[in-house]
Parts: C-alpha cells; sequence; structure tokens
C-alpha cells in the first residue's frame, strides 16, 4: 500500500497533487486560488481503465472481451476505489466546502472514488504512464490472485445491481438491428436506463451482444 507522505513527496509540481484534492465546492469559496480536480478525475478514469485493460488482457490470453470486462467492473469500482481512498486517508485531506464537509463529504464512497481517479490523472501528469501503472497494480491490482477466488458476476448482473442501487428501474434491452443468414446472425442490441441509451453491443446471438451492451454501460456509468 502506497503511503500518502511518501506520494506527495514524489510529485515534482505538488501543485498538481493539491489540486487532485481540490472540490469543485472548495473552489466555489476560494475563487481564483486553484482549479476543481474534475479535469484530473476524467483523465485518471481514462488511465486507470488502460492500466487495468492491460494488466488483464495480457494475463488472461485465452479469456473473451465479455469475461475480461466483466472482471475489470469487479476489481475497479465505486466500492474498491473509496476503500483505496480509505486506506490511503485522503478524506482527511480534502479540500471541501462547510456545507460539503457537513454533509459527509470526507466519507462519501463516490467522491473518494472520483479523487482516487484524480490522484491517478495527476500522477501521469507529474511521472508518466510507468509510474501511474505502478500506483494503480501495488494498491488496486495487488490482490488479483485473491479476488479471481471470488464469484464473477457477469454484465448483465452487475450492470442490475448498479441501476438498483441508484433508484432506476430494471435495465431494458432491445435489438436494434440483425443482419446475416441464419447460421452466421450478427445482432445489435442497446441497453437503456431510465429512457436513455447506455450502452451497446454486438455479437452472434442476442445473449452475447445484451453482455456487451452492459459490459459498455457499466465502462462509462461505474466510477
Amino acid at each position: 500500500m502506497t503511503d500518502i507522505g511518501s506520494l506527495k513527496k514524489n510529485f515534482k509540481n505538488k501543485d498538481l497533487f493539491d489540486m487532485a484534492l481540490t472540490h469543485r465546492s472548495w473552489v466555489n469559496e476560494h475563487k481564483g486560488v486553484r482549479t476543481s480536480n474534475e479535469r484530473m478525475e476524467f483523465l485518471g478514469d481514462a488511465v486507470l481503465e488502460f492500466v487495468v485493460s492491460n494488466e488483464i488482457y495480457h494475463h488472461f490470453p485465452d479469456k473473451e472481451e465479455g469475461y475480461l470486462t466483466a472482471l475489470r467492473a469487479n476489481l475497479v469500482n465505486t466500492t474498491s476505489l473509496a476503500n483505496l481512498a480509505e486506506d490511503l486517508g485522503l478524506g482527511d485531506l480534502l479540500n471541501l466546502s462547510k456545507g460539503e464537509e457537513d454533509g459527509g463529504g470526507r466519507t462519501n464512497p463516490s467522491l473518494l472514488a472520483d479523487t482516487v481517479e484524480a490522484i491517478i490523472g495527476a500522477i501521469f501528469i507529474d511521472q508518466g504512464i510507468d509510474t501511474a501503472g505502478d500506483f494503480i497494480r501495488e494498491n488496486l491490482l495487488i490482490d488479483l490472485a485473491e479476488r479471481l477466488t471470488e464469484p464473477l458476476k457477469d454484465s448483465k448482473s452487475m450492470l442490475q445491481e448498479l441501476v438498483q442501487s441508484r433508484g432506476f428501474s430494471t435495465p431494458k434491452y432491445q435489438v436494434a438491428s440483425e443482419s446475416g443468414p441464419d447460421h452466421d446472425k450478427k445482432f445489435v442490441v442497446e441497453v437503456s436506463v431510465d429512457g436513455k441509451v447506455w450502452g451497446q453491443g454486438k455479437g452472434k446471438s442476442k445473449s452475447i451482444a445484451e453482455q456487451e451492451a452492459a459490459g459498455q454501460a457499466l465502462t462509462k456509468n461505474v466510477k
């Protein structure tokens, strides 16, 4: 596990570290001091997805895309990122407005998960992809073998749990198109939540396309 003090010490530009810990609510109360961590979070999310995808792609050369998508979602989600934030003590270091802090911002799982992604983005900007990758492997993939002993839920099951946790009704899957002869069909399926398309998948069967659509929806919406 990374020591947060050592992590900050290794930053060439300490302002990047401070920015990664700055919530937009703090910026609203301290205008002109620094910007929020939202752009870093955006970048860190992409770096995290790339590193984890690359890691499991090479670790499981015989696994299909659907398995890899489900595995990535199992390994990197709001819960695991928030747990890492708590282990690192990021909640105590966050720059929050008084209102956000009084509302439980320092222990808010979603906010903590976003902060970890911002930290990853800051490391990437400051020290490059290799160091960012080391941080991710040492803190989020260190127990990969142990995690693999746990039941791996499929993408549709995980999406169902996600939308229920957010108060939405069951995802709806609809065939957008199908082509090819009967022995070689190709289906395109869209999954919608609350009337909005969250993902699209392709496959030789409806079930495969549905799993891929759910996987894409998870990739876009699990943070």
